[in-house]
């Protein structure tokens, strides 16, 4: 197998490289584009993939962390987005074991929603055959107390049991880039695209990018056949300089992370906000509970491509609302909430009355060389890419040989499984077969759990070796999610982490220091129990 070390100099070598010409230019380093790197480098072009923050750094870090087909998406009629993301889900189960796990939903109906239970019941039914298997069952309130304790019973009429998945996102995203560029694609995290280069004919054949490395700032022009914008939120943004209207809706998502022992939950829910009857989730991820997800328009100030998402005060307490309704006997407040995160949808706008109403479905689209692909979901990125690609064959004007039945992340062999410990099996998940290095290279001790988190101090360290970190942030909240899981986003183990990580990131004491500052600053406005300032400026429509 081949295998990638990103160490103190590869982003010397990758720009060394940057100046082409390429096959094919991809702008986003999310889940989206890291489906088109895949794709495009399997089908023989010279891809260059160019993040202008952190790989991950957008939506795909901040999802519910489910690969699902969208229950609630039957409700509002879009059949065909949840078709396709339950066969992709039942996929990437296969092809991603130990990343993407099984997870159990528990459903309970309350009078207050005001649907019957068949209702549920028949939904599930057509759910599960859309994904080609049976497997739901109606539950008692003490079945559903069993296994969700301190569940409300007021107005309880009936439960059900149903499966989805779910992932650590930011992951799978990484891990689809690193396993590609071993493959030979190049791709590059903190390198903007500031603007489009166009041809006599007016038509786009590469970008202006910057290099936003700290202490670097060179900038490049590069060429390629075609550029792909898969740039999510911020695909507007890039599309802006070709004078064409927008055509995204930026929905904003929030949740907050609790401490287990507060909403002690070991299989997932599915609840009707009182407030809307929106669909929400408890879940249990990461040795936390997390909750959400608020489904709001997103404008403003805080709506460009530096400044990250936070989740508004008024988010924060609609989803303590909604625990209140669901755990009334758990007494959770805003002091019980360990962090906060906000993720941008790049829905495409159909004019909706409300947001939940806008269809999670996506679109591919040409303007003067330009590929633009958004909307969609997580799930559904192998569909987007295969989507994308065939445009961009249209604009290269030659074909572009998609493996249909191409894994999208390097398969594990099935034999190694039988003989892992639980750690060892998150680590091939997380790393794929990287993490037989992350084990040789790691001692006893380094392979010990992080304050009782399942997170362990060799992801640290091996990230800090070979996983392309810039600033302290990439490896505290998308290489590993320390920082999201502890108190205060893991201040108290600074000290720690910088005895293991410091000398493998080459950072002097002054950098050091700057960085935790950095870092610091980051998680209080958009991590913290209390995000944003006292007064919240992003712009926000209830939907």
């Amino acid at each position: 197998m081949k295998t990638l070390r990103w160490d103190k100099n590869w982003r010397d070598t990758a720009l060394s490289r940057i100046s082409g010409p390429w096959d094919l230019i991809i702008i986003g380093g999310g889940i989206t584009g890291a489906g088109i790197f895949r794709s495009a480098v399997s089908a023989g072009l010279k891809t260059l993939l160019l993040e202008a923050n952190d790989f991950a750094f957008g939506t795909s870090s901040r999802s519910s962390k489910l690969v699902h087909g969208g229950f609630r998406y039957l409700y509002n009629k879009q059949f065909h987005v949840t078709y396709e993301s339950v066969t992709e889900r039942q996929r990437l189960l296969k092809e991603a074991p130990a990343l993407i796990q099984p997870l159990a939903f528990n459903l309970p109906n309350y009078d207050s929603y005001g649907f019957p239970s068949w209702f549920f019941n028949i939904g599930l039914g057509f759910y599960d055959l859309m994904g080609a298997k049976w497997d739901h069952s109606a539950l008692s309130y003490q079945a559903m107390q069993n296994k969700i304790p301190g569940l409300s019973e007021d107005g309880y009429l009936k439960g059900f049991r149903y499966f989805d998945s779910m992932l650590d996102d930011a992951r799978l995203v990484f891990r689809i880039i690193r396993e590609t560029a071993a493959d030979g694609g190049t791709a590059l995290n903190y390198a903007k695209v500031e603007g489009l280069l166009c041809d006599n004919h007016g038509m786009v054949c590469g970008v202006a990018v910057r290099d936003m490395a700290p202490g670097v700032q060179n900038s490049y022009e590069v060429t390629a056949k075609a550029v792909v914008n898969a740039s999510g939120p911020w695909s507007d943004a890039v599309r802006s300089g070709l004078r064409v209207p927008d055509k995204l809706r930026p929905l904003r998502g929030s949740h907050i992370i609790l401490p287990k022992p507060r909403l002690p939950v070991c299989e997932a829910v599915t609840f009707f906000h009182p407030l809307d009857n929106r669909a929400m989730f408890v879940i249990p991820w990461e040795g936390t509970t997390m909750v959400g997800t608020t489904d709001i328009d997103h404008s403003g100030r805080n709506f460009q491509p530096g400044p990250e998402p936070y989740a508004a005060t008024d988010e924060i307490k609609y989803i303590l609302d909604g625990i209140s309704f669901l755990f009334p006997r758990n007494k959770i407040t805003g002091a019980d909430i360990l962090s906060t995160f906000a993720g941008l949808r790049p829905v495409i706008n159909t004019g909706a009355p409300t947001p939940s109403k806008e269809s999670r479905g996506h679109q591919v689209w040409i303007e003067n060389g330009l590929i633009t692909v958004s909307g969609g979901k997580l799930t559904t990125f192998r569909i987007m890419a295969r989507d994308t690609l065939a445009l961009a064959s249209q604009v290269m004007g030659q074909p572009i040989n998609v493996n249909k039945k191409l894994p999208m992340v390097n398969p594990i062999r099935k034999d190694i499984f039988k003989y892992l410990t639980p750690i060892e099996m998150r680590l091939y998940g997380r790393s794929g077969m990287e993490a037989s290095s992350i084990l040789q290279e790691s001692t006893q001790q380094e392979r010990a759990p992080i304050n009782g988190l399942p997170s362990v101090w060799a992801e640290l360290n091996f990230a800090a070796s070979h996983e392309a970190i810039i600033h302290l942030d990439d490896l505290l909240l998308r290489r590993t999610r320390i920082g999201m899981l502890l108190p205060h986003g893991g201040r108290d183990l600074l000290p720690d982490i910088r005895n293991m990580v410091q000398e493998k990131l080459g950072w002097p004491n002054q950098c050091w220091q700057q960085e935790q500052e950095r870092y610091s600053k980051i998680w209080q406005k958009y991590y913290s129990p209390h995000p944003g300032k006292q007064q919240d400026t992003q712009g926000e429509k209830n939907g």
